[in-house]
């Protein structure tokens, strides 16, 4: 059994689901740190795909008697079917851009440095979103209209260049266009479900030669740690934010990226990806 395997398996697990949900770009995360790791090859394609389906998993749980109570009462329930709606025209934008712009975007831009930028880039976003009088128009995810849902998934597209975090352009698309700063957060959520298993499912049919059952260890790992880890901070980050602004996850972001770009600059760390 190869335990440094395991252990960079158990790393990567808890990166992807501490930050998945966080605005701070879980795929730039996962760049990063699967450069530092030598963790980049081409069954690391494999490997992310599953652990982003164990963070999903997490927000299916949390929210499990809300997504069984939407199940149940689909076809009888306008508010049900409402919810159901939002979410397929929310995941649309994104879906029909990744798949036209997608191939050229890993190409040019999943690399270490541009995710750095990225990083920074967002930041600015963030702090200077977090300094507008944020109007609420929509208390909770069940009052969204579908105008709303538009909205949100066309702010998901930034999420295609790495480093933007699919999270923080949801979420601060959502309240830049009206919504409260839990429900843009819940619908975030409730977002990454279609989305991570839409773009799971095809990358895992492009890449299903690479799968091997010898892994399903390392793969295990994993998906348990992803799933364990983004379930908690999916519980931190609902009572953080009924105090907090995202101001903090901004510096962080800044910090993050600086720290690359300064060491990728002065030859301290070969990012390879570079």
């Amino acid at each position: 059994m190869d335990y440094l395997a395991l252990l960079k398996a158990l790393v990567l697990g808890v990166v992807e689901g501490l930050t998945e949900f966080l605005p701070v770009s879980s795929t730039g995360h996962l760049i990063l740190a699967g450069d530092l790791l030598g963790f980049n090859d081409e069954k690391g394609k494999i490997f992310e795909l599953v652990i982003q389906t164990g963070a999903m998993l997490a927000v299916v749980w949390e929210y499990r008697a809300k997504f069984a109570h939407v199940l149940a009462r689909m076809l009888t329930e306008p508010a049900a079917r409402r919810f159901v709606a939002n979410l397929v025209v929310a995941f649309v934008p994104a879906a029909v851009l990744g798949l036209a712009l997608g191939k050229h975007i890993k190409g040019a831009l999943f690399k270490p440095v541009p995710v750095a930028i990225a990083f920074v880039v967002g930041a600015f976003v963030i702090l200077w979103a977090e300094r507008r009088d944020h109007r609420v128009r929509v208390g909770s995810v069940d009052e969204m209209s579908w105008l709303d849902a538009l909205k949100v998934g066309c702010a998901q597209c930034f999420a295609l260049v790495p480093g933007t975090s699919r999270s923080g352009a949801t979420i601060i698309g959502g309240m830049l266009f009206g919504l409260s700063r839990r429900a843009a957060t819940e619908f975030s959520f409730f977002l990454a479900v279609p989305t991570l298993i839409a773009a799971g499912a095809y990358d895992f049919w492009k890449n299903r030669a690479l799968f091997d059952v010898h892994d399903l260890g390392i793969l295990g790992v994993g998906l348990v740690t992803a799933f364990v880890s983004a379930f908690l901070c999916i519980r931190w980050l609902l009572r953080y934010i009924a105090s907090h602004d995202f101001t903090l996850f901004a510096w962080y972001r800044i910090a993050f990226g600086a720290i690359v770009l300064l060491t990728a600059y002065a030859g301290i760390v070969d990012w390879s990806q570079g």
